[in-house]
């Protein structure tokens, strides 16, 4: 076995070795005693939740990988999953901390509250959380730190460097993710104390995915395929519709889980979260046939997703029969946000920033009109029911996160396009990111299909 010094090659091996080596001096620390705290329906409720977001991940990777060019499958795949790995470290060791650590005024938690995840088994419930361990409570939030980096890729694929997305992810989640997630759930966030409401992730997962995917595509500019007009079927659709019913059903546990107890409202949260992806796969498809479409699977499954996605931050504010309304005008205008994407030279590939972006302001915005007190009296009522100001917090509190998204994930994709080159060469792009990043191959050869005009069974 041969091994030559590389520092590129090295550096991420060697991080990695540290972070392990200081692991072996976090003191052991005993079990917080919740006898008299804990709720043994809300723990196994919130453990299944958490198991359920974390199948969103992969399929979210499904999802994508059905929909890029043959070639890029599987690095398009492998670069949402790997958010597992790379989050899942660093959110022991840093991220929890960042996000749900000791506020420093209201901007970011102390990295030092829970590092490594000290004090975090020992320690009481989380205010919000108080029925279960804050163990739990930190893992659950995990799911959501993981599958967010993974978001961005749709829009950056078949053209940026495996290596360069890895450090993306790492930047992306402590000098975005972290910070929004403080701002947004923790109650001394400067978002929080200023009303604004986002029950699963709106804001937090949503928008700044969305936005961090805008700046990406415009940093990496355009595929060549999209320079000269190439069009470039799906590669499997089956894997799409397979991806969107593994988002659908995780979804219940982002959305119905973030009540953070088996109760009333993550019931509540559950009925919206179906009603809107119900209610947007249809309006995509039917607004589809307007335009002159044939219905199609991949309609369907976009809406539904945009449906999922518009309803993720008031899923726990909003009535049932509203998220009919959220599903169907998200679906429609992400629809018309898609149209004049692709008239543009925007090569955003799967469309995140008018799916994700785009559908989670809508969905923040629209919470700030049918919230309703009814539902959840911990939230707020809105404008649909007389109250203006906290439309306007919403919409405050949207345009802060997109300015600061946008804004700092252009700086991150810039800043490592000028360590290390973030976009593969034209003949790796023209051989495809399986091959030239991973060395492996979805298929090969193509699978034969039958020609019925020449008789013959043809690649």
């Amino acid at each position: 076995m041969k091994i030559s010094f590389d520092f590129k090659k090295w550096a991420p091996f060697c991080l990695l070795a540290i972070v392990a080596l200081l692991s072996l001096f976090v003191p052991e620390t005993s079990l917080f005693d919740g006898t008299g705290v804990y709720n043994s329906a809300d723990i196994a409720w919130i453990l299944v939740a958490t198991a359920l977001v974390f199948l969103m991940t992969p399929g979210l990777a499904l999802f994508y990988g059905g929909m890029v060019n043959r070639k890029n499958i599987l690095s398009t795949m492998i670069k949402s999953v790997v958010a597992a790995g790379v989050v899942g470290v660093l959110w022991i060791v840093i991220g929890f901390s960042l996000a749900f650590g000791d506020s420093l005024g209201g901007v970011i938690g102390n990295p030092s509250t829970f590092l490594f995840f000290n004090h975090v088994s020992a320690g009481a419930p989380w205010g919000g959380a108080p029925t279960i361990p804050l163990m739990l409570f930190a893992l659950f939030q995990l799911m959501f730190a993981i599958i967010t980096p993974g978001l961005v890729v749709g829009a950056v694929a078949e053209r940026i460097r495996f290596t360069a997305y890895i450090l993306f992810i790492v930047l992306f989640s402590l000098l975005v993710y972290c910070p929004l997630a403080h701002w947004c759930w923790n109650p001394d966030g400067f978002l929080a104390k200023m009303g604004v409401l986002d029950f699963a992730g709106g804001t937090v997962v949503h928008i700044s995915a969305g936005c961090a995917a805008l700046a990406g595509a415009i940093v990496l500019k355009r595929r060549k395929s999209h320079l000269e007009n190439i069009e470039s079927a799906p590669a499997n659709i089956p894997y799409v519709l397979i991806g969107t019913s593994l988002l659908w059903f995780g979804w219940f546990g982002f959305n119905a889980g973030s009540a953070l107890a088996a109760n009333g409202l993550a019931v509540s949260a559950f009925a919206t979260t179906n009603t809107a992806a119900a209610a947007a796969g249809l309006s995509w498809m039917f607004f589809d046939v307007l335009k002159g479409k044939k219905p199609s699977v991949l309609g369907f499954c976009i809406g539904a997703v945009v449906g999922l996605v518009a309803i993720t931050p008031g899923a726990g504010f909003v009535s049932i029969a509203s998220s009919i309304f959220i599903g169907v005008i998200s679906a429609v205008i992400s629809n018309v946000a898609v149209y004049y994407k692709s008239k543009s030279t925007l090569d955003d590939v799967l469309d995140v920033f008018p799916c994700h972006g785009i559908g989670g302001m809508v969905g923040m915005l629209l919470t700030g009109v049918f919230a309703s007190k009814a539902v959840n009296p911990a939230g707020a009522n809105g404008l649909f029911f007389g109250n203006a100001s906290f439309f306007l917090t919403q919409l405050t509190g949207m345009a802060i996160v997109v300015v600061f998204s946008f804004g700092m994930s252009y700086g991150i994709f810039k800043f490592i396009n000028f360590i290390l080159p973030l976009r593969v060469s034209e003949e790796e792009e023209e051989l495809g990111l399986d091959a030239s990043q991973h060395n492996e191959k979805y298929l090969d050869p193509p699978v034969a299909a039958y020609n019925f005009e020449q008789e013959a069974f043809t690649a």
